[in-house]
């Protein structure tokens, strides 16, 4: 319906364009907010009546006219109906709602795609530093990031994964030494924990049982291989550095487990610590000085980001000569766009808004024609887990938080997936455990796979009945899909293609969990509603070819959250 679509709005250009010069340009159709009203809804008369100086239903009246005599509009309207002050309700012929099946079934896993652009975005996610397995916020993370790659990969966007980690620092020199004392044999609730006693003031160590299996793989001598490195075990407890590395390496195994357990790949990995060694982030802050934008003051380096919105300056170079955390992020982003990449999307945690405005001021200020707007962001929060009936926060494998696998094992790669991308990124989501194993209409992803597979029975039983070829429905007959029933559901497929470029456009996944269960409810309703495999081989086959242009869209939209269709359940 794509096609009938975008040449009736084509014929509503031309109307719009002979009542008023540049008035083509406010061709467009809305849905209307009753489904009685009609299939589209036009507003164009009420927008254009006070500049042409016209009463707006009598304008409506005039274009109405006009479209009931254009050929695209005889060959696919039943009616134009005029409502309320002006508004231009169409109604469409059978045959029109019936072309989504054949755009669908010809298009098939490509049924919603948008040309290829030529342009690339990098979306960067997940992002965690190598101290420990995902928890269930990285979870969140991964499955907002990824899902936001397919969607806009169906915009016609080549799209980059990379995850960003720092491999050195405070937080790792703490997990080094946290596995050099468990190799020594010590263990939480010793004297030398939770802080070290070199440096009081450095965060509490490490208490998870994975820090042991790390120290006993260590003293072992082991090699670990992660995607982005592999490191072999010195198994001498006084050399901190081979500990350092070996731990970095094994958490970043752990990690890819994680992510390839939860179907996630990335296309690259970037350390922070390489800001430093290529001297970049040095390089940005010379850059920001020699444009003026930084100025001295208690001995400290400042950047001007009030000249870019944000409420003060901000300290770039503390005065013991060390930089402050928004730095490096500046300097990557650089990178970011020297690369090519002008099109960047950072999917994190709502804990890094304050970062948000001083990153964009550092890229407008370094004199590069960064856009003022760059990067984008998607915040997230965090996730509560509750399993039977009860919050769980405590997981021994971690010391403290709910892992990712954790969430995984207890339930499925799907449910994961489904439910953690079935609200709004910056809303609080509690993930209910024995939801998301139940098999029940009250479980979402369940009531979406549940509709493919049903479909999927359906067309095996006409299959093996009959012999049945699924590519012989692309030719059939569809003139009998003229019931009620049988319509609605056709009008939910012709929306798939606008829900994705503004799914993409809004960085909303979740508008794709909402379409699902739509398209499923109205399928079990016109399952309901009409037997498929009747005796009539002209309304079996057209029914066949609905229900089989269903389950491709089922199929297309789930693959764009990352979750499987089964075709048994």
């Amino acid at each position: 319906m794509q096609l009938v679509k975008q040449q009736l709005l084509a014929a509503l250009a031309g109307e719009l364009e002979s009542l008023s010069p540049g008035a083509g340009a406010r061709a467009a159709f809305e849905s209307p907010k009753v489904a009685e009203h009609g299939d589209f809804a036009c507003t164009a008369a009420m927008q254009l009546a006070k500049a042409l100086k016209q009463n707006p239903r009598a304008l409506a009246e005039q274009l109405r006219g006009q479209l009931l005599a254009n050929t695209q509009f005889a060959q696919w309207v039943a009616a134009v109906e005029i409502a309320g002050p002006g508004f231009i309700n169409i109604r469409l012929k059978p045959e029109a709602k019936q072309q989504v099946i054949r755009e669908v079934l010809a298009q098939a896993d490509f049924y919603g795609y948008q040309k290829d652009t030529g342009h690339k975005m990098m979306v960067e996610f997940v992002s965690a530093n190598p101290t420990g397995p995902l928890h269930v916020g990285h979870g969140r993370q991964a499955a907002l990031g990824d899902s936001i790659c397919n969607l806009w990969a169906t915009q016609g966007q080549q799209v980059y994964r990379e995850f960003y980690y720092n491999d050195a620092g405070v937080q790792i020199a703490t997990l080094a030494k946290s596995t050099q004392l468990r190799a020594k044999g010590f263990k939480p609730g010793d004297d030398c924990w939770p802080t070290d006693p070199e440096n009081p003031e450095s965060k509490s160590f490490y208490n998870g049982d994975y820090i042991n299996d790390i120290a006993q793989d260590f003293l072992a001598k082991k090699t670990v291989q992660a995607d982005d490195r592999s490191f072999t075990a010195s198994g001498d407890v006084d050399d901190i550095d081979s500990i350092r590395q070996f731990a970095v390496a094994y958490l970043r195994h752990e990690q890819d487990l994680d992510l390839r357990a939860f179907a996630v790949k990335f296309d690259n990995y970037y350390l922070e610590s390489s800001l430093y060694t290529s001297g970049r982030v040095e390089r940005t802050v010379q850059q920001l000085i020699a444009a003026g934008k930084t100025f001295d003051q208690d001995g400290a380096l400042w950047l001007k980001t009030t000249d870019y919105g944000d409420d003060k300056d901000r300290v770039m170079k503390k005065s013991d000569g060390s930089y402050t955390y928004f730095v490096p992020d500046v300097a990557y982003h650089l990178a970011k766009w020297e690369r090519g990449f002008h099109r960047v999307v950072n999917i994190q945690g709502t804990d890094h808004h304050g970062t948000i405005a001083r990153v964009r001021a550092g890229l407008q200020a370094a004199g590069m024609g960064v856009a003022p707007g760059y990067p984008d962001y998607v915040l997230h929060t965090m996730v509560r887990v509750i399993k039977d009936g009860e919050e769980v926060k405590i997981s021994k494998r971690t010391g403290g938080y709910v892992t990712l696998r954790d969430l995984i094992d207890w339930t499925s790669k799907d449910a994961v997936r489904f439910f953690l991308l079935s609200r709004k990124p910056d809303t609080e989501y509690t993930f209910d455990v024995n939801l998301a194993v139940a098999k029940n209409n009250d479980n979402p992803v369940y009531y979406v796979q549940y509709a493919h597979a049903r479909i999927c029975s359906v067309l095996a039983a006409w299959k093996d009945k009959e012999g049945g070829d699924e590519a012989t429905l692309q030719q059939a007959d569809l003139s009998p899909l003229n019931t009620p029933a049988a319509q609605a559901l056709m009008l939910v497929l012709a929306k798939y293609p606008d829900m994705l470029t503004n799914a993409a456009q809004g960085f909303a996944p979740h508008d794709v969990t909402f379409y699902l269960r739509d398209l499923a409810s109205q399928y079990h309703s016109y399952y309901d509603a009409e037997r498929i495999l009747v005796d009539d081989p002209v309304v079996k086959k057209a029914r066949l070819a609905l229900v089989s242009a269903t389950a491709q869209v089922l199929r297309n939209g789930l693959a764009v959250l990352g979750v499987s269709a089964p075709t048994k359940m």
